[in-house]
């Protein structure tokens, strides 16, 4: 039984030209990087992993999450989490709010859905926002707000698309950190993508350049 994310074969081409081929193994609580220019694939692979990928990309190769086939597998059944270069909360919402949309469906009382989001805003330092309009947030409070609403939807995989980017040098590291010690912490093998060197020698792990 192999548990993880498992990258087999997989191949991303535009125009009938390879843009990247990959054969990784992403152990739980690991980073696999890849690195490269824009235009590189890097995203593109990220969006077939998530299942998202649109023409006129294509992709062949199987994807392997928790020894379940997800490759056909419509973007909601994959339990994937993708976090991109924006944190999209949604402008209307209260940051408790925001949160509480990420947990699943059923299965949890108000109390109990309640707590977890008090927990989640524990984890990350910010126990007093949850009244707080997410406009009136730095910009990297709202990557840790879109952070914890994407592990309160308790994914089996984290999609990293440049999430630190737009965020100055001591934010950068910051939620670098963060977010590599909850991936860890929950054994969540983690797909980033990057082409900062630094994102690269912080997720530690395998690093692929293209």
């Amino acid at each position: 039984m192999t548990l993880g994310l498992m990258l087999k074969d997989v191949k991303i081409s535009l125009g009938g030209r390879t843009l990247l081929s990959l054969s990784k193994t992403v152990a739980p609580g690991d980073v696999l990087t890849v690195m490269g220019d824009s235009g590189a694939g890097k995203s593109t692979l990220l969006e077939y992993v998530g299942g998202f990928l649109r023409p006129p990309f294509e992709a062949t190769g199987r994807l392997i999450l928790n020894n379940r086939d997800i490759t056909t597998l419509s973007p909601q059944d994959r339990h994937v989490g993708f976090m991109f270069q924006s944190p999209l909360l949604f402008p209307h919402m209260s940051v408790r709010d925001n949160l509480l949309f990420g947990l699943p469906n059923g299965g949890m009382t108000k109390h109990e859905r309640a707590t977890a989001v008090e927990a989640s805003l524990c984890d990350i330092g910010m126990d007093d926002f949850a009244d707080r309009d997410p406009a009136t947030l730095s910009g990297g409070q709202q990557t840790r707000i879109a952070l914890m609403r994407l592990l309160l939807a308790e994914p089996e995989a984290l999609l990293l698309d440049e999430p630190f980017s737009s965020l100055d040098q001591s934010r950068r590291a910051d939620l670098r950190d963060l977010v590599f010690r909850l991936a860890r912490e929950r054994g969540l093998p983690v797909l980033l993508v990057t082409h900062d060197k630094e994102d690269a020698d912080a997720a530690g792990g395998d690093l692929v350049e293209l």
